[in-house]
């Protein structure tokens, strides 16, 4: 092999497409490792919001029925005491959709350790080429 200096032109320039080709075949591989990483904080993220609601559901059901219950011994009719305690559940229960659906946004699961990593090789790659 010739020394750095007695290097061909079209050797450098295989040697530079070969270090992007590398460069390009990690970054890749970083991207595939850091959605497997986000999915994964998804799946497990779902599994415990099931979990959650499958155990909250009776408990929910019963504390909605005490406060129809208090409504009623308040005075009020049983289908207005009903109506009014599902109208609340409805509304809380919207709430906390919003919030679950804000935590899954797209800035929460974009891939920054890839992205940035791009960057920094995009600022590398034109030095190279200087």
């Amino acid at each position: 092999m010739n020394s750095a200096s007695n290097r061909s032109i079209p050797e450098l320039v295989s040697d530079a497409f070969a270090q992007l080709a590398k460069l390009l075949g990690n970054e890749i591989e970083l991207a595939k490792a850091e959605m497997m990483d986000k999915l994964a904080q998804v799946g497990r993220a779902g599994a415990m919001i099931g979990a959650g609601a499958v155990i909250m559901i009776p408990a929910l059901v019963m504390l909605l029925f005490a406060v129809a219950a208090g409504l009623m011994h308040a005075g009020l009719s049983d289908p207005v005491a009903y109506l009014i305690t599902g109208v609340g559940a409805a509304a809380i229960s919207g709430g906390l959709i919003a919030i679950g659906i804000n935590r899954l946004s797209g800035d929460a699961l974009t891939p920054s350790m890839t992205l940035e990593q791009v960057q920094r090789d995009k600022v590398a790659v034109k030095e190279m080429v200087r």
